[in-house]
C-alpha cells in the first residue's frame, strides 16, 4: 500500500477516535453559582457547569440562583472538552426537562448590569453557526476576555454585545470571525428544534463532541508585557550569550559590557494557545511612540504598511487593531559585576535589570475596525485629543492649511522654553522634533463639512518654506509624519487672523542658520489636528526623492558635506562607552558612567556583491534609541553626521536632525550565511572584495607569540596571580589570560599575515583544551611570555628567560608541523571598508636566482585577522595516522 495512503487511513482513524459520545442522565444538584446568565452558564454543586443554551426557554434563566435545588432529566454529560473548560458539563437539549424542586434561601444578589448584556447575541452566535458545546464555551469565555480589555472605555458592555445584523455588524462578532469561520462557518439551514424532540433515533448537537484545542486567547496588555519580561529574564543566561572560549579571556569590563544590552524576540507560535493582541491604537503625547491600549495597561508598537512604507495615516488612531502574526520584542538592559567568566551562574553580581517591551507588526497581518459612533464618553482615556467629545456648535468650525514635509528631524529632549500656560512640573528639557517643509496655498476655513479654497497670499510667487515645531502632548504626531507626503494642520476654534503665519519666538532661536529660507517658523499647538492628504489632488505638489550618498563621496576623506544618508542592515548592537568623555559629573562630584550604542550596519549598495561595513553611534539625548533597532532589520539613516576617527575610520553619529525609518523587521527564521570562499588574491582586488571570507591555505612561519595574565579589572599584568599595579590597591583578585599569535599563511596566489587571538592561538597551535590550560598555568609564575622568531631562531624578551624549558617547548612547537601545516581559515581584514589610508602600491624587489637577478613587483602583505580554524581533511587524516603509529 502507498504510505501517502496509509497515512491518510491513519489520520482518519485517529479523527474518529477523537469524537466521543455524551451520556445522558438524569441528576438533582443546587445551584451554587452563575457563571454567565446571558449564555446560560451555571454552576452545580461547586463541581460541575450547566449549560442551558441548547434550551429555548430563557426564562428559566432568570430564577435561577445560588440556592435554588434543579432536577435534570434526559441531560447530556459531556467530560474533557478542552477549549479551556476543566470541569464536567451537564447540558439538556429539546428532549430534555429542567424542573426547578426548591427555592434558594439565600438573599437575592443584584447583579451588575454589564454581567446581564449579550443574550441576543450569544443566541446568534449558537444557531447561525450551529456551534458544538465545546466551541460555544469557548467563544464566551472570548467574548468576556474581549469585553474586559474594551469595556466600558472604548465601548458600553450593552453595545459591544449587541445582537449582530447586515446594517449594523457587532463589534464582538467581528473580532471573533476570523476563528469562528474557520472553526464554525455559518450554516444553513439551521437546527430544527421538532426533529431533535420527536426524531427517532435520538440526535442532537449534544448527542456527539470533539475535544478542542483552544484557537487563541486574548490576554491583558499588561498581562502580555509581564510575561514577556518573565520569559526574558528566564532565559537570560550569561554563559550562553558568552560561549566560554571567548568569555574566559575577557576582562571585567568586557565581560559585563558584552551582557548590558540583549534581545529576545516571541512569536505567536511561542505561547500556547497562541496569543492574539487586541487594543485600540493610541498615539503616546509623552513618548511619541504608538501604543496599543486596553483597560489593562499599554504596548508600545511599531507597525510598517505594506512595500516597507511607514505608516503615516493619523485617521487610524482610535481604531481597534486585532493581530495574530507579530513579533514581540523585549529588549534587556543589565547592569552588572562580574569579575570573571568564572561566576557567571551567580546572579548576585547583577546589580540592575531592565527591560523594554514592544510589539510590532505589519498592518497588512492586523485587522482594524472602527469603533462604532456610539462610543462611551470614557472613552476619551483611551484615545487621542482628535477623538475627545466636542461641543455641538465647534464641530464644523476650524482652519487649517496644506503644507508638504521635506524633512523630519529626531525626537529627543531640546532645549525649548515652555509656554506660559505649561505646567512648573514639566520638566525643563520636554521631548520635541522639527518638521521642515512648504505651504501649500493659504488657510482654509472651514464650511459645513467641507474646507473652501484657500485665501489668496499677498506673494503666490515667494517659496512659502516653514519650520514646524512639534512639543509636549503635539508630540503624540510623531509616527505619522514622514518626508514626501502633503499633511493638513487643522486648527479648531473660531477663525483666528494670521494663525499660521505668525512666527513663534521660541521656534526661530532653534534654527537661525537653517531659518535663512523659511517664511515662518510655527509651534504646533497642544489642540491642533493632524490629517493626511492625497498628494495627487492637489497641483504643484513637490517631489522629494529618498538621498542616497554614493559609496565614493562616503568614504572619501572629504568631510565638507558631513551629512550622509543611506540604507543599510543592522548586523550588530552593543552598548560601549561614549565617544566623547566616558564620565560625566554629577552634583556630589559623583562620577556616573554614560552610555552608547552601537550599531554595525552593512550598507545597501546596488550592484555591490560584497557591501561595506559602518559602524553608527547613539549617545546623549537620543537614548534611549527608536523602536526596531534590531540586528537583521533594514533601516534607512538620513542626515548622519559622518566623522573620521584618528585611525583614519569612518563611523557615523546620530544628530538633531538625524530621521530612521524602519524598512523592514528581523526574519523571523534565523538564516545562516557561509562566508564565500577565496583565493587570497582575489582581496589585492580594489573593489568588490569581501570583508569576510574563508580560504584554504597554508600555514608557512610563525612571526611572534605572547601569552599573558592580566588584572580582570585594571588590565594590569599579573605575575604568579596578583596584580603588580604600582601606586595603589587593586580590589580584584582575579585574573584572566590573554594570547596573541601572528603567523604568515599562502594559497599559492598570496601571502597574508594572520592576527590569532585568545582561543584561535590554541586552535592555531594544534593544542587539544587541556593542552592548551596546561600551558596557560606555566605561564602564569611568571605572569608573561613573549618570542620574537627571526629566521630559524625564536628571540624571547627577558622576562621570558627564566623559564628556559617553556620557551624552548615553544619554540619547537611553533617550528613543527603540527602548526605550519595546511587549514581552512576564516577571517576578516584587518583594514576596515571604512578605513580611508590608501593601500599601499606594489613596490619592486629584487630577487637573486643562482647567478642571475631579478626585479619584480610584489603586493605588500595582506593583513587579516582570524575568525575560526579547521583542519583540512589531508590534515586530519595525517594525525590520525600519526597517532596510530
Amino acid at each position: 500500500m502507498c504510505p501517502s495512503l496509509c497515512r491518510n487511513s491513519r489520520n482518519r482513524k485517529e479523527q474518529k477516535d477523537l469524537v466521543r459520545d455524551s451520556r445522558v442522565l438524569s441528576y438533582m444538584g443546587m445551584v451554587t453559582g452563575v457563571l454567565n446568565e446571558p449564555a446560560g452558564l451555571f454552576e452545580l454543586d461547586r463541581q460541575l457547569e450547566l449549560c442551558l443554551a441548547y434550551q429555548q426557554f430563557p426564562g428559566i434563566r432568570q430564577v435561577i440562583r445560588p440556592g435554588v435545588s434543579l432536577e435534570l432529566q434526559d441531560v447530556h454529560l459531556l467530560q474533557s472538552l478542552g477549549g479551556g473548560t476543566t470541569r464536567p458539563v451537564l447540558a439538556p437539549c429539546f428532549r430534555g426537562a429542567v424542573l426547578l424542586r426548591a427555592f434558594s434561601r439565600l438573599k437575592p444578589e443584584i447583579q451588575p448590569s454589564h454581567q446581564t448584556q449579550g443574550a441576543s447575541l450569544y443566541k446568534q452566535l449558537l444557531w447561525e453557526r450551529q456551534l458544538a458545546l465545546p466551541l460555544y464555551l469557548w467563544t464566551v469565555k472570548a467574548l468576556m476576555e474581549l469585553a474586559h480589555k474594551l469595556c466600558p472605555h472604548v465601548l458600553r458592555h450593552r453595545q459591544f454585545l449587541q445582537h449582530s445584523s447586515p446594517g449594523n455588524p457587532s463589534l464582538a462578532l467581528q473580532l471573533l470571525a476570523p476563528n469562528l469561520d474557520v472553526l464554525a462557518p455559518p450554516c444553513s439551514p439551521s437546527w430544527n428544534p421538532q426533529k431533535v424532540i420527536l426524531g427517532e433515533p435520538h440526535h442532537c448537537p449534544l448527542q456527539k463532541y470533539t475535544r478542542l484545542q483552544t484557537p487563541c486567547s486574548f490576554p491583558a496588555l499588561a498581562t502580555v508585557v509581564k510575561e514577556g519580561e518573565r520569559r526574558a529574564w528566564d532565559a537570560f543566561d550569561p554563559q550562553a550569550l558568552l560561549p566560554l572560549p571567548e568569555a574566559s579571556h575577557l576582562t571585567s569590563c568586557q565581560l559585563n559590557q558584552h551582557l548590558s544590552w540583549s534581545w529576545l524576540r516571541l512569536l505567536p507560535s511561542a505561547f500556547q494557545p497562541p496569543q492574539v493582541l487586541l487594543g485600540v491604537l493610541v498615539a503616546s503625547s509623552h513618548k511619541g511612540f504608538l501604543q496599543l491600549r486596553d483597560q489593562s495597561g499599554s504596548l508600545p508598537c511599531l507597525l510598517l504598511d505594506k512595500d516597507s512604507r511607514p505608516f503615516s495615516d493619523p485617521q487610524f488612531i482610535g481604531v481597534v487593531v486585532r493581530v495574530e502574526r507579530f513579533q514581540l520584542i523585549i529588549e534587556r538592559n543589565v547592569k552588572s559585576s562580574y569579575p570573571s567568566w568564572k561566576e557567571l551562574s551567580i546572579t548576585s553580581y547583577i546589580q540592575k535589570q531592565k527591560a523594554r517591551v514592544y510589539v510590532q507588526f505589519f498592518l497588512a497581518d492586523a485587522l482594524i475596525l472602527p469603533v462604532p459612533r456610539f462610543s462611551s464618553p470614557l472613552s476619551t482615556s483611551l484615545t487621542s485629543p482628535r477623538t475627545k467629545p466636542t461641543l455641538p456648535e465647534d464641530l464644523h468650525i476650524a482652519q487649517s492649511r496644506l503644507f508638504f514635509l521635506s524633512h523630519k528631524e529626531a525626537l529627543m529632549k531640546r532645549n525649548v522654553p515652555l509656554s506660559p500656560a505649561g505646567s512648573s512640573e514639566m520638566p525643563k528639557l520636554p521631548l520635541s522634533f522639527l518638521v521642515s517643509g512648504s505651504w501649500l496655498g493659504g488657510t482654509q476655513r472651514k464650511e459645513g463639512t467641507a474646507w473652501r479654497p484657500s485665501e489668496p497670499k499677498g506673494d503666490n510667487s515667494k517659496d512659502q518654506k516653514v519650520l514646524l515645531l512639534f512639543v509636549g502632548s503635539s508630540v503624540r504626531w510623531f509616527e505619522f509624519l514622514h518626508p514626501g507626503q502633503v499633511y493638513r494642520l487643522v486648527a479648531p476654534g473660531p477663525a483666528t487672523p494670521l494663525l499660521f503665519e505668525e512666527d513663534d519666538p521660541s521656534c526661530m532661536s532653534q534654527r537661525p542658520l537653517e531659518l535663512a529660507g523659511c517664511t515662518s517658523c510655527l509651534t504646533v499647538q497642544d489642540d491642533w489636528i493632524l490629517e493626511l492628504e492625497s498628494s495627487q489632488d492637489i497641483p504643484d505638489v513637490p517631489s522629494v526623492n529618498k538621498a542616497e550618498t554614493s559609496l565614493s563621496d562616503l568614504f572619501s576623506s572629504n568631510c565638507s558635506d558631513s551629512l550622509v544618508s543611506f540604507s543599510a542592515e543592522i548586523l550588530s548592537r552593543t552598548l560601549c562607552e561614549p565617544l566623547s568623555a566616558s564620565l560625566q559629573m554629577k552634583p556630589g562630584n559623583a562620577q556616573v558612567a554614560r552610555e552608547c550604542v552601537k550599531l554595525t550596519v552593512a550598507l545597501e549598495i546596488a550592484d555591490c556583491q560584497f557591501p561595506p561595513h559602518l559602524d553608527i553611534y547613539i549617545n546623549g539625548p537620543h537614548l534611549p534609541p527608536p523602536l526596531g533597532l534590531l540586528p537583521g532589520a533594514r533601516v534607512y539613516f538620513s542626515q548622519l553626521e559622518k566623522k573620521i576617527s584618528r585611525s583614519h575610520n569612518i563611523y557615523c553619529c546620530f544628530r538633531s536632525s538625524t530621521y530612521v525609518q524602519v524598512l523592514s523587521f528581523p526574519p523571523e527564521a534565523t538564516i545562516s550565511v557561509s562566508l564565500p570562499h577565496i583565493y587570497l588574491a582575489e582581496l589585492l582586488r580594489s573593489d568588490q572584495t569581501p570583508f569576510q571570507a574563508t580560504a584554504s591555505c597554508h600555514i608557512v612561519c610563525v612571526f611572534s607569540l605572547q601569552l599573558r595574565w592580566v588584572c580582570s579589572h585594571c588590565t594590569s599584568l599579573c605575575v604568579q596571580g596578583r596584580c603588580t599595579l604600582q601606586g595603589s590597591t587593586c580590589p580584584s583578585k582575579t585574573s584572566v589570560s590573554q594570547a596573541s599569535l601572528r603567523l604568515l599563511v599562502e594559497d599559492g596566489t598570496a601571502e597574508a599575515v594572520v592576527t590569532c587571538r585568545n582561543h584561535h592561538v590554541a586552535t592555531a597551535l594544534g593544542l587539544r583544551p587541556s593542552e592548551w590550560t596546561s600551558l596557560l598555568e606555566f605561564v602564569r609564575g611568571p605572569g608573561r611570555i613573549a618570542l620574537q622568531f627571526l629566521g630559524t631562531g625564536a628571540h624571547l624578551e627577558p622576562s621570558a628567560k627564566m623559564n628556559d624549558s617553556l620557551a624552548l617547548f615553544l619554540r619547537t612547537l611553533c617550528s613543527s608541523i603540527s602548526v605550519l601545516r595546511p587549514i581552512v581559515l576564516s577571517f576578516e581584514l584587518e583594514k576596515k571598508p571604512s578605513n580611508i589610508i590608501p593601500v599601499d602600491p606594489p613596490r619592486l624587489q629584487r630577487f637573486q636566482c643562482g647567478e642571475l637577478p631579478f626585479l619584480t613587483h610584489v603586493n605588500p602583505k595582506l593583513r587579516l585577522s582570524c575568525l575560526s580554524i579547521q583542519e583540512t581533511e589531508h590534515t586530519s587524516f595525517r594525525e590520525a595516522s600519526a597517532f596510530s603509529h
